[in-house]
């Protein structure tokens, strides 16, 4: 036999393995099958690097207009709330509190504006993409979803909210981490229970978007958790070695990861909440056009 002909063969196996494995894992573990489709369509890379690059867009500027404007004991509440979430010290947080440093008048006056019309450019085009991926998850037509622009920016506020308190969730108000994780879980649980319904405009009931959020925020926390054990040390090795440019790539680096599994969470949540034993627990049923 020539190598051509060897090369066909094996080729023609594997494709016939592949195609009898797809059929196995159809009939013995058909929910395995409905989770990797809808993983497909979503493109959770491809959306969850475009939902990072937005949120990115929208802390950039929310931080000058914060430290252009907030009170200081806003700014300080920021810079605790951050340097929690990453578990910054030394150099990197010092860079941190440079951003909240009082600007002079006409730095002020330029930053707030320039800064307060790109976050609210950027806080919608988070929201949209966010939307765009609950939509697509929980596959519901483009014309189906008519969502009123309020909602774009009541969703990107409670997450700057969110974002401000995380230092005492963390802490657990002071009772230390033992209790600061289980109350982190189930803020987060909350949010993209919330998130879900909001961008989806009530197209789907509550007990449905469940366990996407419970999955969501578990992937969320745990993310947030280990952050601690590298993020110090990868940003202050990137802070040395190319400067104040370096902590970028870094920050963008763990916000594409994040919203990785934010895709997964969402979208495996939606198909989960389809399947016989959770379906008529949850009251599953097909989304109801609406507006608002």
């Amino acid at each position: 036999m020539t190598r051509p002909s060897w090369w066909r063969g094996n080729a023609r196996d594997l494709a016939a393995w592949a195609r009898t494995l797809h059929t196995r894992l159809e009939t013995r573990l058909p929910v395995v099958t409905r989770l990797v489709e809808p993983m497909v369509s979503v493109s959770i890379f491809d959306s969850a690097t475009r939902l990072a690059a937005q949120c990115f867009l929208t802390a950039v500027p929310s931080l000058f207009v914060i430290g252009a404007y907030a009170p200081t004991a806003v700014q300080e509440q920021f810079v605790s709330s951050v340097s929690a979430v990453f578990g910054l010290t030394g150099d990197t947080k010092a860079e941190l509190e440079q951003a909240f440093q009082p600007p002079n008048d006409d730095l002020q006056q330029a930053t707030g504006v320039v800064g307060g019309l790109m976050v609210l450019l950027s806080a919608t085009a988070v929201s949209r993409a966010m939307q765009r991926l609950c939509r697509r998850a929980w596959a519901i037509p483009r014309a189906g979803t008519r969502i009123a622009p309020w909602r774009w920016l009541a969703w990107i506020v409670l997450w700057l909210a969110l974002l401000f308190v995380q230092g005492p969730l963390r802490d657990g108000f002071g009772l230390g981490v033992w209790l600061g994780v289980p109350i982190v879980l189930l803020t987060q649980t909350v949010l993209w229970w919330w998130t879900q319904h909001l961008l989806l405009g009530g197209l789907v009931l509550w007990p449905p978007l469940l366990p996407g959020a419970v999955i969501t925020a578990v992937a969320v926390t745990g993310l947030s958790v280990t952050a601690h054990f590298y993020m110090p040390r990868d940003l202050d090795r990137a802070l040395d070695e190319y400067g104040s440019a370096g902590p970028v790539f870094v920050l963008l680096s763990w916000l594409i990861v994040v919203c990785v599994a934010i895709a997964v969470g969402i979208s495996t949540g939606a198909v989960l909440s389809g399947e016989r034993f959770l379906a008529g627990r949850l009251g599953s049923r097909a989304p109801q056009n609406r507006t608002g």
